[in-house]
């Protein structure tokens, strides 16, 4: 039974990279990473937002500070601050604050319109075509930014534990053998893993217009987590001793932000593969949702 079931693994991995390798996956995170860029000022101003109102801005914007240091570099670090910094300044206008929020929104929302683009393709299926108007632009828009509220509530609670985890640890440091605190570091990964792969899991289920059973979906997004995990780790030793930004003068950190969206936009597409593979594999073609139809050939 076991070996059956570390067969089928094999058979659905090897089916879900062949077919992440035909569409394209360089041309797929290069878009994403192309629209993060614009839309960046609009995600964080949101997210932090959320986790600021309990937190305080400074505390989250910190936090974030200190793990973009960590997986890409400092000066990508400051560079991603400074302009958090500027988008979130008031302005005397009530005009330019209502405009701006809406350019804001609009940013934020078109990466998560052009994920589900690309899920979509991935599924192999295709909203039906709609009236003309201006109605199902906003109901898309407005879907993808409770997704990005959801996002700053999963910030939040992130912050949340991992402050009870870092203070727990710190406590167990001062007055308890240091082997404790190898297993307060196993939970914060373990925690750490779980925020993501609940992340995928509302992405995976949420975006693609798709019927995709619950089973399917959690198996997927932790198979992502886990994909995204390694990832990060073998992009942030790429970045600390290769440096492809320094070639780039001043816009060194903006390539290097772009090319850590891209490789993790890669990586989370193959997860989505995976996903599709699998359900494939042990539920037969996906259907469309009500309001879809199969993608025509």
């Amino acid at each position: 039974m076991k070996f059956k079931k570390v067969k089928d693994f094999g058979i659905i991995f090897k089916k879900a990279a062949a077919s992440w390798w035909q569409r394209d996956p360089f041309r797929q995170g290069a878009v994403i990473a192309y629209y993060t860029i614009f839309a960046l000022p609009g995600l964080l101003v949101v997210a932090i937002s959320i986790a600021g109102y309990f937190f305080g801005n400074e505390v989250v914007s910190g936090e974030l500070h200190q793990q973009i240091s960590n997986t890409i570099d400092t000066n990508t670090a400051d560079s991603v601050q400074r302009l958090l910094e500027r988008s979130m300044e008031t302005e005397d206008s009530s005009w330019a604050t209502i405009l701006g929020f809406a350019t804001i929104l609009i940013g934020a929302t078109t990466v998560f319109a052009q994920f589900q683009k690309s899920l979509n393709e991935i599924w192999e299926v295709e909203p039906e075509a709609q009236k003309a108007g201006i109605w199902p632009l906003i109901k898309t828009r407005l879907f993808s930014f409770g997704l990005i509220i959801t996002i700053g509530f999963l910030l939040l609670i992130s912050l949340i534990l991992s402050s009870f985890l870092s203070a727990f640890g710190s406590w167990i440091r001062e007055n308890w053998s240091d082997h404790l605190l190898t297993v307060i570091e196993l939970a914060h990964f373990a925690f750490s893993l779980g925020i993501i792969t609940l992340l995928f899991a509302l992405m995976m289920k949420a975006l693609p217009d798709a019927k995709i059973r619950w089973r399917t979906v959690w198996i997927g997004a932790f198979m992502t987590a886990l994909l995204f995990v390694v990832g990060e780790f073998a992009l942030g030793l790429y970045f600390g001793n290769t440096d492809p930004g320094s070639g780039y003068g001043p816009a060194g950190s903006v390539i290097l932000l772009l090319l850590w969206t891209s490789y993790s936009s890669m990586i989370v597409f193959l997860g989505a593969e995976f996903t599709k593979a699998y359900s494939d594999h042990h539920y037969g073609k996906s259907v469309p949702d009500e309001h879809a139809k199969e993608k025509s050939k």
